[in-house]
């Protein structure tokens, strides 16, 4: 049965989160055990209409960015275009796993992880970034441009 194009686009941006009040909220992320930064622009995706939307439709991350998806175990990269770097921590936001370069099509999970970093393939490695290392993310509100 086919659904009336009336319905689709609004369906379509819920999914997507186009009606996702307010702006997106950021942090910085630094792995304290190794001294280095993880990333300076990552996005939170805190609400069901951001975690849903996730990556989808972006063509890449610059280095940097990333999307910090909480409270979340697993992640998916089906019809992503590209390939990114998972980071799974626990509340405390000790690292509980780490995958890198996940190519599209592909479903990864940490049952013992609350969140999840994804971002752009390298960063972990660049970064030595490994199991049992301890985060810090701090909150920020960009400047607008």
């Amino acid at each position: 049965m086919a659904v009336p194009s009336t319905i689709r686009p609004s369906l379509l941006a819920r999914f997507l989160g186009k009606r996702e009040p307010g702006s997106p909220e950021f942090l910085r992320a630094q792995n304290l055990t190794r001294n280095t930064g993880i990333g300076d622009r990552i996005e939170i995706a805190g609400t069901a209409a951001r975690r849903n939307k996730g990556l989808l439709g972006r063509k890449g991350l610059n280095a940097g960015e990333g999307l910090w998806i909480v409270p979340c175990e697993a992640v998916h990269t089906f019809a992503m275009k590209f390939a990114i770097d998972l980071l799974y921590m626990d509340k405390a936001h000790r690292v509980v796993k780490v995958r890198h370069a996940v190519r599209p099509s592909r479903i990864s999970g940490a049952l013992r992880a609350h969140s999840v970093i994804e971002l752009p393939a390298g960063t972990l490695a660049a970064t030595h970034t490994q199991r049992g290392d301890q985060l810090q993310l701090d909150r920020f509100s960009p400047q607008p441009e």
